[in-house]
């Protein structure tokens, strides 16, 4: 399934390096990223293509608790939703 994965927080040191190791323990390949600081905060926008034996309910659960660990928040969305979402 291909997907979206947005990340957003306060910059900090590691939030790439986290957010990737969890990508590659799970064999998700990161097809693009788009990532910047704004006034402070870390944006990062990745398409990945997530295998099809993972769970996404679970796979999005992971990421939400990394993501509060590491004090950000972190979206994962199937990229068919994510489009429909913004091309009304």
């Amino acid at each position: 399934m291909k997907a979206v994965v947005s990340v957003l927080g306060e910059d900090q040191v590691g939030i790439i390096a986290k957010v990737s190791t969890l990508l590659a323990q799970k064999q998700i390949n990161i097809l693009d990223v788009s990532q910047t600081i704004m006034d402070g905060n870390f944006v990062m926008m990745m398409s990945v293509m997530i295998p099809e034996n993972l769970d996404s309910y679970q796979l999005t659960n992971e990421f939400t608790e990394l993501g509060k660990e590491i004090g950000v928040e972190i979206n994962l969305r199937n990229a068919k939703i994510y489009d429909a979402m913004h091309n009304l």
